[in-house]
Order: structure tokens, then C-alpha cells, then sequence
């Protein structure tokens, strides 16, 4: 377990350094174009019918979740036989490479930029870089609702949730997860081609984000009384809206970012040329601005490092009475 929070520790500090380097080849990309091989092959061998991709949906899911983790733990494996030293090091890129808070930052943070030069044009095309929905005809207003929903519901899945499988399982389990995860941005749409084939990837990472979405957005109301915003909004909202949305997760972050913020978020929205009507996520107390994704991202920061302070206490409660 030492080790294992040693190479957190490790991966951490390097996300805070370094973010996603864009020279960098991300392994996240090796499950994508797995994802990718495993579903031209089983469509052409399952067909179309639903049972049919309902079944191959289940199949995928097991060849991608059981190639990720056996990888990443023989490769630990082997560096363990070489050298602690060297595992510790490979265990640390790994947690690095799954992590996600100053990429979520800088992305979100080039909108704002763009917004500040009053350029909705390229604050579009920013936005479109982290969001699933439609950008090309949304408004200012729209373009910073939709980044700091981003922010909030990543906070949950592309910080916690990995931290929480990482310290639970270290990096077979957090790659794990972020293959869990991957699918689900793939294939888990509730649209015509993906309705039966992603249906067993998007439960899959609703029961896998379950627990940590929770987490994530208890943390941030600490998070929130630390950077002194609306505690008390925030638990009400929460407590409120947590579930409106289609996902049972996705609304729990976004429930307390609104709450403590003190705007309205979520709400219609176009997904590939489709209106999905949705419900709104907390109160319009006053209009959301570019600067709230600032505020937003103060809110990642100071939950992340919760998170890894949290971590740090469970360890040493375990050192010190589980021996």
C-alpha cells in the first residue's frame, strides 16, 4: 500500500507539473483504437439487430476491461521483478497519465481567455474540445454554462473517481477505470447506433462512478467554505437537484457547483443535431460569467487536494492501528 501511495504521490505532483503534454502519446489513446477494433469486428460478426449488440456490448467490454488491466499489471509486474525503484517510477508515470487537473484547467481556461477577447467564435471552438453537445450556434452564456458543467462533472470522474480507484487497486485498477470510463465517452449514447452496443459500457461506468460522483461532491462543499463561496446554497441545491439528470452522477458535482456559485446550470441542449431536453440544475440567483469558470476551476484544485489529503490520513490511520 506504500507503494502504491508513493506512486499517487508521485502522479499527482507530475499532473500539477506538467498536465497532458500534447508530444506526449497517451495511453488513454491505445484503449480508444482498442475500443475502436473490437467493435468493427463485432459488429460485422454479430450484426445489427438489438440482442445482438447487446451482446456484443457485453463482449467489448469484457475483452477492453480484461486487455487494460492485464497490461498495465504484468508490466508492473515485471518492473517489480527488476527493481522496486523502477516499479515505483512506472506505477508513478501511470497514475500521471490518468490523472486530469491541470489538463481540465488549461482547456477550460483557453474558453475563458477567448471569451475575455469577447471572440465567441474561437470560445466556441474551445468549448467544443471538452463538451459532448453542439457548440457551433451557442451563446455566451451558453459557452460558459457548458464549461463550468465540464469542470464540475469532471472534478467527479476525471479526478476523484480515478484517485479513489488508484488508491484502492493502484494503477491496474485506475486504468481500469479509465477504460470503464472511456467507453462510456465512446459508446455510451443513447443514440441509433449506440442504444444497444453502449448500453453495458454506460451501466458499467454508472455503477463505477457511483460511489466517488458522492465523494467528489461532499469534498467540494469543503472545498467551497475553504474559497469561502455559498456552503449553505450549495448543500440546499445539492440536496435538491443531485439527481436531475439522465445519469445518476453526472448531476452531483454540477449540484454543488451551482449551489455554491449561485447560478443555474444544465438545462436543453443540441447532441448531434438532437434537442435532449434536460432540467435545469440549480437557482438563476444572478447570471453566470466568465469568471465563474475561474471559480470553477478553484473549486477542481481545492477538491483535488482534499482528495489526496484525505488519501494521506486513511494511510496513516492504517499504519497506525491496522499495523
Amino acid at each position: 500500500m506504500m507503494m502504491t501511495v508513493g506512486a499517487i504521490m508521485i502522479g499527482f505532483c507530475l499532473d500539477l507539473l506538467l498536465g497532458d503534454p500534447h508530444w506526449l502519446y497517451h495511453p488513454v489513446r491505445l484503449i480508444g483504437a482498442l475500443i475502436n477494433c473490437w467493435e468493427k469486428w463485432l459488429r460485422r460478426l454479430l450484426g445489427e439487430k438489438p440482442l445482438a449488440q447487446i451482446i456484443a456490448g457485453f463482449l467489448l467490454v469484457g475483452a477492453v476491461l480484461s486487455t487494460t488491466f492485464g497490461v498495465v499489471f504484468l508490466l508492473l509486474s515485471w518492473a517489480g521483478t527488476v527493481s522496486l525503484w523502477l516499479q515505483l517510477a512506472m506505477e508513478g508515470i501511470m497514475c500521471y497519465q490518468i490523472l486530469a487537473v491541470k489538463s481540465l484547467k488549461t482547456e477550460s481556461m483557453k474558453v475563458y481567455a477567448a471569451l475575455q477577447k469577447n471572440d465567441l467564435l474561437l470560445a466556441r471552438q474551445e468549448v467544443s474540445m471538452i463538451v459532448g453537445r453542439d457548440t457551433k450556434h451557442l451563446t455566451e452564456t451558453q459557452v460558459i454554462k457548458a464549461t463550468v458543467e465540464t469542470i464540475a462533472e469532471n472534478t467527479a470522474d476525471g479526478v476523484i473517481a480515478p484517485l479513489f480507484y488508484l488508491a484502492l487497486g493502484g494503477a491496474p485498477l485506475g486504468f481500469l477505470y479509465k477504460a470503464v470510463n472511456t467507453m462510456d465517452s465512446m459508446i455510451g449514447y443513447q443514440n441509433e447506433r449506440y442504444r444497444y452496443f453502449g448500453r453495458a459500457a454506460a451501466k458499467l461506468d454508472d455503477l463505477f462512478n457511483y460511489l466517488p460522483a458522492r465523494l467528489a461532491a461532499l469534498l467540494m462543499l469543503v472545498a467551497a467554505k475553504l474559497a469561502k463561496l455559498d456552503v449553505k446554497e450549495g448543500w440546499r441545491i445539492y440536496k435538491r437537484d443531485r439527481h436531475q439528470h439522465a445519469s445518476p452522477n453526472s448531476a452531483q458535482t454540477e449540484a454543488v457547483c451551482a449551489g455554491v456559485l449561485r447560478v443555474q446550470l444544465a438545462g436543453d441542449a443540441y447532441y448531434f443535431g438532437e434537442l435532449h431536453h434536460k432540467p435545469t440544475i440549480g437557482d438563476d440567483w444572478r447570471s453566470i460569467e466568465a469568471e465563474d469558470i475561474k471559480r470553477a476551476n478553484r473549486l477542481l484544485y481545492l477538491t483535488a487536494f482534499l482528495a489526496v489529503f484525505l488519501l494521506l490520513v486513511v494511510k496513516i490511520i492504517f499504519l497506525t492501528f491496522g499495523g
